[in-house]
């Protein structure tokens, strides 16, 4: 199920945007100002955000701004009902999927929600395939780990053998407990999993 979070301080837009997009299916919540969806960011469940862009205190693209730097990177549909040509510039810099002018074409906003959704959960499988990375790694031994890290530069056993005084031999031990514990012995993959590994620690 698509969750929407739509952040607007006019009420008539924010029920008239919650029905159009709750009989299409979406599950909508609705905040009055960016401060009360700030506080309960943390406790939400990953969706995708409609914000408008002039609020009183903080902006859309400032709240845009804040979620990023907290780490909540969440498809971002930016709404204005005011055609400003450099804050398009920066919603989209900031990482915006898309930026409509009110009165909101329905199909328009539809379409950026779908688009959205897609991102989040290309978002989510590359997470989960950091935390199973992380935890594969965290389950090799620290010399399988150096010979993992080395696979991921393009080494081959020999050359793995002399970087860490191993004969070829134990290296290619090495390289098969590596492989049962990933599930794979193709060096393509290994080099996936060192990669997300780090990225995700």
């Amino acid at each position: 199920m698509t969750h929407v979070y739509l952040v607007d301080d006019d009420e008539a837009v924010r029920n008239a945007l919650s029905l159009l997009l709750e009989t299409v299916g979406l599950t909508v919540r609705s905040f009055a100002s960016p401060e009360t969806f700030l506080t309960q960011a943390a406790h939400l469940v990953p969706g995708c955000l409609i914000l408008d862009i002039r609020m009183p205190a903080i902006s859309g693209l400032k709240l845009q701004e804040k979620l990023t730097d907290q780490g909540v990177t969440w498809p971002t549909v930016i709404i204005s009902g005011h055609g400003d040509i450099e804050a398009c510039r920066r919603a989209f810099r900031n990482g915006a999927i898309d930026f409509l002018s009110k009165p909101v074409d329905e199909q328009d906003l539809i379409d950026a929600i779908q688009k959205g959704h897609a991102q989040l959960e290309l978002q989510q499988q590359a997470s989960a395939e950091r935390a199973e990375a992380v935890a594969l790694i965290t389950h090799l031994s620290a010399r399988e780990q150096q010979v993992l890290e080395m696979i991921a530069k393009g080494l081959t056993t020999k050359q793995i053998a002399d970087a860490l005084t191993l004969s070829p031999r134990t290296v290619e031990s090495h390289r098969a407990a590596i492989a049962a514990k990933a599930g794979t012995s193709s060096a393509a993959e290994l080099t996936r999993y060192w990669l997300d590994g780090q990225g995700g620690q």
